[in-house]
């Protein structure tokens, strides 16, 4: 990418290599990255920037696969300016960028329960695209509303009601970035709110490989959803399952392995390369639908292009 960008108050970099910014350290450069100074800074470089130039909203990288060869996008990063986070009576509003552990125990501390949250790796604005949710609560149960700023550079509050939140997805107008979130939350002792959060995270470290790179959950559960993202017990399927029953446990490809702890968690076992990782994970999708007729749908989000060897 050529062309000359709008003039900003924050970072423009361009060719910028994405993956140290990624919890699996995979992925090439983007044509460009913008970390805006602040919410005003954003919505112009948006209003001002040619429509089509793509861009790429990006968190911290927790549930993302980026491929080799990058991608011809500008990606935006929102960063200091984007994670307050402002406990009110009954609920709280927090910036895109500030981290799911975060908002719980801010949460926690004010007696609010948001303790869902609290397990699930990524920030805010990730939890709101992905419907996230953890034992038995999704972000659908607490969110009221949302802020963005659209691709025409609008900054604009949408209810959660518009967002048709489902089962690990979303609907937001194409382009637009989430600058903050405002949850409901039931009131709750702070020190009982902080004990549950210990056992949850205790239950989630005994469980699954905390200590390895990796992107968490690879595959949705092969289940019905409600819109609200509950499940269907009726038909009660687990990916780590199917993955199991498919041998694919522990599966290898160059450095990419599914984990031995958890077979649903795709990890960079040393050295991986995106296709690595992605081409492991088509391994496992097509030996679970050889093994069983199951179809297992990505929940981590593979974008850009492949290296130019493997186009």
């Amino acid at each position: 990418m050529t062309q000359e960008l709008p003039s900003v108050r924050g970072t423009l970099t361009p060719h910028r290599p994405l993956a140290d910014l990624t919890w699996l350290r995979v992925g090439g450069p983007a044509d460009w990255l913008f970390q805006p100074a602040d919410l005003q800074d954003l919505a112009d470089f948006l209003a001002a920037l040619d429509p089509a130039i793509a861009v790429f909203p990006m968190g911290v990288g927790s549930n993302l696969i980026i491929r080799d060869g990058g991608l011809r996008a500008v990606v935006i990063r929102l960063g200091r300016g984007f994670n307050a986070i402002e406990p009110h009576d009954t609920t709280l509003t927090a910036g895109a960028a500030a981290l799911d552990a975060h908002v719980a125990r801010k949460a926690a501390e004010a007696g609010l329960d948001l303790t869902f949250l609290r397990t699930i790796p990524g920030s805010i604005g990730g939890a709101v695209r992905m419907n996230a949710g953890c034992y038995g609560s999704y972000t659908a149960d607490h969110l009221e509303s949302i802020q963005i700023v659209t691709r025409q550079g609008l900054i604009e509050t949408l209810p959660a009601s518009a967002l048709n939140l489902r089962y690990r997805q979303s609907d937001l107008p194409e382009g637009s970035v989430i600058t903050s979130a405002t949850f409901r939350a039931a009131k709750g002792d702070p020190a009982a709110l902080e004990a549950k959060m210990a056992d949850q995270l205790a239950k989630r470290d005994a469980s699954q490989p905390t200590k390895e790179r990796s992107a968490g959950s690879t595959f949705r559960n092969p289940v019905g959803y409600s819109s609200t993202g509950k499940a269907d017990d009726t038909h009660d399927l687990k990916a780590w399952k199917v993955i199991d029953d498919a041998g694919m446990r522990g599966a290898r490809r160059g450095g990419a392995q599914m984990s031995e702890m958890h077979s649903n968690f795709l990890i960079n076992a040393g050295g991986a390369t995106a296709a690595d990782l992605e081409g492991l994970g088509e391994e496992v999708r097509k030996k679970v639908f050889h093994s069983s007729g199951i179809t297992l749908e990505w929940e981590i989000m593979r974008v850009g292009e492949p290296a130019a060897e493997n186009k």
